[in-house]
């Protein structure tokens, strides 16, 4: 299987990121491509990493929680 037929999944991780593995295609909210060199990612959801929109494990010392 290539990498372009390779599903997307996408799992929300507890008081943690969404891991997006698969060839997902990421975008700004200007439509522009943002670069994915990895074939997993890991998408902030706390809105405090400096390198939005990945996760830079800042969710940990903020003390960010989800409700699942």
């Amino acid at each position: 299987m290539s990498r372009a037929e390779e599903p997307v999944t996408i799992t929300a991780y507890p008081d943690g990121p969404l891991l997006v593995r698969g060839a997902a295609v990421l975008e700004s909210s200007d439509g522009e491509p943002i670069e994915v060199k990895r074939r997993t990612v890991a998408l902030c959801r706390c809105g405090l990493s400096t390198i939005k929109p990945f996760c830079d494990g800042t969710h940990k010392a903020a003390g960010f929680r989800t409700d699942a």
